[in-house]
């Protein structure tokens, strides 16, 4: 696979954890490809996990390098249009994939200024810097590719949920962000015919994730004898996507860029698609941490007489959390030939053997 060949990418939120992953695997299977990581390295978890994934990304630059590979970085803000510019301008990146966002459900609820900053004024400048790389009659931008989230679905009682459903009523600001980015990106693919796809993730994990997210947080917890809190009183159901998974779904799509089109009327038909990148197959609450304590015990990341149910407690849902996430995936495979497959147990064993190393147990 060599399909970016003489290429440079542009990864936004390259030291976060999806975007790691995808510059790595970029890295690793092109040559003659130039990625250019960007990423404010805010404060939201510890900075040392993103140094410690940016050291991953230089480490294999430089191994790469001989196949023509290379890897930059710029440290900065989206949200501040005028490193976007300068970005475009040193750069010109042919494939921009758009992964920086403030994430978390829950935070939005006491942050909201950071989600608008990132989610909307972070996007929109992406999207400007996009429409204007075409200027002067120059190639630009072939593919805008961006993360939105399975949030987007609210609460709705249909599922698997389906790209085809109505998603006006979320029920988090956060949510809120990701379908804005969603209206704003199909404007300026009808606008400016800007090949745009849009990615709904469905509760990606795995090594060197996010603290934040609830297998890191709940094994956190655990390794300090602390409680860990289930909500709905483990009545929840996601649809836990392993980081691979979300990768080769990414680098599938980033490769075919919708077409553009004329349509019957004469007038440009929007290049913009959405796709669900999920594993389909939603796990309870309960056997998700089930199996996450018993993958941690067999790392040595908790002790073999380690007693489990003293240490979990289950209480109602928290504002702005969903009881269930399950994907509709039939159109990526229908069009990409591609389903996320990796089984739970597989991938959270994965991120324990990963945490025992990262932490020195």
């Amino acid at each position: 696979m060599n399909e970016f060949e003489k290429k440079t990418v542009l990864v936004t939120g390259a030291a976060g954890f999806i975007g790691c992953f995808l510059s790595l695997e970029l890295l690793r299977r092109n040559e003659n490809i130039h990625v250019v990581g960007i990423d404010s390295m805010n404060d939201y978890y510890e900075v040392s996990l993103k140094e410690y994934r940016l050291g991953l990304l230089e480490s294999l630059a430089a191994e790469r390098a001989g196949d023509g590979c290379r890897f930059s970085f710029v440290r900065g803000n989206m949200a501040d249009r005028a490193v976007l510019d300068r970005l475009f301008a040193d750069y010109a990146p042919d494939i921009v994939v758009n992964l920086a966002a403030q994430p978390g459900v829950r935070y939005s609820i006491d942050h909201p200024d950071v989600y608008i900053e990132s989610n909307l004024i972070g996007f929109y400048n992406i999207l400007e810097a996009c429409r204007h790389s075409y200027d002067g009659g120059k190639k630009g931008v072939s593919h805008l590719v961006y993360a939105s989230s399975s949030s987007v679905y609210g609460n709705s009682k249909k599922v698997p949920y389906s790209t085809d459903d109505k998603v006006d009523s979320p029920i988090s600001l956060y949510a809120a962000t990701k379908k804005s980015d969603e209206l704003l990106a199909h404007a300026y693919a009808k606008l400016y015919e800007i090949p745009c796809t849009g990615l709904r993730f469905f509760t990606v994990y795995g090594p060197a994730g996010r603290p934040d997210m609830a297998y890191f947080g709940f094994t956190n917890k655990l390794r300090a004898g602390e409680t860990i809190k289930i909500f709905n009183y483990g009545n929840c159901k996601r649809d836990f996507t392993y980081i691979d998974d979300i990768v080769e779904g990414i680098m599938r799509v980033m490769a075919k860029p919708p077409a553009r089109k004329t349509g019957a009327d004469g007038l440009p038909v929007p290049p913009y698609k959405l796709y669900n990148i999920g594993n389909s197959h939603p796990e309870n609450l309960l056997d998700f941490v089930r199996i996450l304590s018993e993958e941690l015990v067999a790392a040595g990341v908790l002790p073999e007489d380690y007693d489990f149910e003293a240490h979990k407690q289950l209480v109602p849902m928290q504002p702005g959390d969903v009881e269930i996430t399950y994907a509709d995936t039939e159109p990526l495979e229908r069009d990409f030939g591609f389903k996320p497959h990796t089984p739970l147990r597989e991938g959270l064993r994965r991120f324990a053997q990963w945490y025992k190393e990262y932490y020195k147990i």
